[in-house]
């Protein structure tokens, strides 16, 4: 085997273990909030607020992350990234009280946005478009899984043993091992643009316009959709959102290059993206609540009974890259996506004294594997065509989707739920808010579907100016 691969083989190890770091924090969390809440004495709406501080500075400075790794180097924002993560992660388990978590999970949200866009872009600077690079996002999104179904067999346990605290403890010694590996097996990478500009109104109006968008999402199934602080606060969104496309028309040294947006393979590829966030997450959190509070598992019941899904994942994950390659992205991610809605249509029929296998496990079977199959072919659609330019900023919009999307699903469901939810309360009227909020995941997967047969390019190769930017500014593999 030679060197040049057995480093490039090292360096994707290294970069998917950062992957499954930021998965595992997010899902054993989810797992730890009830401990969480009473440690701290957090109400409900308080506890949201451990998940929602994380959430707006992942999803608001993810753009800037990335673009950041382009103009200082993906390795050295990376191990940046890397430090805050841990520090933060640190500080989140030494928290003394309420406000100090949440401060503290804003930070670890923040790093995270740093962290994770700058080792997107460093895989994707590392290998080629093609099949190569195919094959180390599918490894990619295969780590996520991993990360995920960690989280379910080991965050039960861990909070019951030892306490809420050392779901933040574990990143630390993680975190430490990725610092002092990185320096030995990735290289420094930076855009070779000579006026180098952070673009400040981009980043200002990008940044603010993506915080205002999230905010909104997480406080509208309490404020309400149709209340004046959610419609405010996207109005807000819309305004900036268009004073950021104006600002990128006319900038020398954009924070997105407009032909990234144009592009129909990016823009649809993120979409579905989107999509694929809000179905998985907004399925993941109706499971999660008709699991424990209708069915009365206990978190490390409900956390060994799912981890199907993320396995499932897993295994769709190396079979859709193997199929984008050889039929291209849009009949993967329309198949996945299909199966995403079959999945959350039996889940839809949930009765009121289910069962594990016979209520359950069919749907999640189906779910698994269309959610890795959907997420590398969205991923390989976004992320076509990027040179080493803008590899950081295209793999923060493309993390930036699917988080965002997430945001939106949860409170979707969350709507949803609550709106068909019984006036008499008890599990049969929780049962049926929950087959309701099942049945917006099969609505927002099939939406998905329909714009991944719109949007994305038929057949295996992409557009052909696409391949003639990416063969022009992709980099050729690191040399040892």
């Amino acid at each position: 085997m030679p060197v040049t691969d057995t480093r490039r083989r090292y360096a994707l190890a290294l970069l998917c273990v950062a992957g499954f770091m930021v998965i595992l924090d997010a899902q054993i969390v989810l797992l730890a909030l009830p401990s969480i809440a009473d440690g701290l004495g957090l109400s409900e709406g308080g506890a949201q607020w451990v998940m929602s501080a994380y959430l707006l500075g992942f999803g608001g400075l993810l753009l800037l992350g990335g673009r950041t790794a382009d103009l200082l180097g993906r390795r050295r924002v990376f191990m940046s990234g890397t430090l805050l993560f841990g520090l933060s992660s640190l500080l989140c388990g030494l928290a003394w009280t309420a406000p100090v978590l949440i401060a503290a999970r804003a930070v670890q949200g923040v790093s995270a946005a740093v962290m994770a866009p700058s080792a997107l872009s460093l895989l994707v600077s590392t290998f080629e478009e093609g099949p190569e690079r195919n094959r180390a996002l599918a490894v990619w999104s295969g780590s996520g899984g991993f990360g995920a179904t960690a989280a379910l067999l080991i965050g039960g346990p861990l909070t019951d043993v030892l306490g809420w605290e050392w779901v933040f403890f574990l990143n630390v010694p993680v975190a430490v091992g990725l610092l002092a590996l990185t320096p030995l097996l990735l290289r420094e990478s930076r855009t070779e643009e000579r006026a180098r500009s952070y673009d400040p109104l981009g980043a200002l109006s990008a940044t603010t316009a993506l915080v205002a968008c999230v905010y909104a999402v997480v406080e509208a199934p309490t404020a309400g959709w149709l209340s004046t602080r959610t419609t405010a606060l996207l109005a807000v969104a819309l305004l900036l959102t268009w004073l950021f496309i104006r600002v990128e028309s006319r900038s020398t040294a954009p924070l997105v290059p407009l032909r990234l947006l144009r592009s129909r393979s990016v823009g649809g590829g993120n979409l579905v993206v989107f999509l694929l966030g809000a179905s998985a997450f907004g399925m993941s959190y109706t499971l999660s609540q008709y699991g424990q509070g209708v069915l009365g598992y206990s978190p490390l019941r409900f956390g060994l009974a799912n981890v199907v899904m993320p396995v499932g994942a897993v295994i769709g994950s190396y079979a859709g890259q193997a199929l984008v390659t050889r039929i291209g992205a849009r009949p993967v991610a329309a198949g996945g996506l299909a199966l995403v809605g079959a999945g959350s249509l039996l889940l839809a029929q949930v009765p009121v004294d289910g069962g594990f296998v016979p209520d359950l496990l069919p749907g999640l079977l189906l779910f698994g594997p269309g959610l890795g199959a959907c997420a590398v072919a969205g991923a390989i659609a976004a992320l076509t065509g990027a040179g080493e330019r803008e590899s950081g900023v295209a793999s923060g919009i493309n993390t930036a989707a699917f988080q965002i999307g997430g945001a939106f699903g949860v409170a979707v469901v969350t709507s949803v739920a609550i709106s068909h939810t019984g006036v008499t309360g008890g599990p049969a009227a929780l049962t049926m808010g929950y087959r309701a909020a099942f049945t917006a995941c099969v609505v927002l997967a099939a939406t998905g579907m329909a714009c991944a047969l719109l949007l994305l390019s038929r057949g295996p190769q992409p557009p052909a100016d696409m391949v003639t930017a990416g063969r022009a500014a992709t980099p050729r593999p690191a040399r040892s």
